[in-house]
């Protein structure tokens, strides 16, 4: 799947966002290394801190469809400059995506900045850092 391909799917399910109150409608679309693509769109609920990103949505139907190898994304929004992912779903995006995996942010406008998960969020937090081994 080329880079267009993955940044109109995640257009698409753009619009299933369920988006009350902010009306800030946001997709996503993730390739696996096997070559299966889930798409993700926000979720809000009237309790803000229970919403749920597009990132994560995409990312957590991978996960529950037992694919756990990541090889590209993409997320969209209508901006003024590519969208970049909050920092919960850059902490997420960190437990499963390699260092140099490719995240497409673009907006409708058709501005793409691409970036490694390394640069979106260099010195994360990780799992080796929980270890009690010195």
């Amino acid at each position: 799947m080329t880079k267009t391909n993955l940044i109109e799917r995640a257009k698409n399910i753009r619009e299933h966002a369920y988006t009350p109150y902010s009306k800030f409608k946001v997709g996503a679309a993730l390739i696996t290394k096997s070559g299966k693509t889930y798409d993700g769109c926000n979720i809000e609920n009237a309790a803000y801190p229970v919403t749920c990103c597009a990132e994560r949505v995409a990312i957590f139907k991978a996960i529950a469809d037992g694919e756990n190898e990541f090889q590209e994304m993409a997320v969209v929004a209508d901006t003024d400059r590519p969208v970049p992912p909050c920092g919960s779903c850059r902490q997420v995006m960190s437990e499963f995506f390699p260092n140099d995996m490719k995240i497409h942010t673009t907006n409708l406008k058709g501005d793409v900045k691409t970036l490694t998960m390394e640069e979106l969020l260099p010195f994360s937090f990780a799992q080796s850092d929980l270890s009690n081994e010195k």
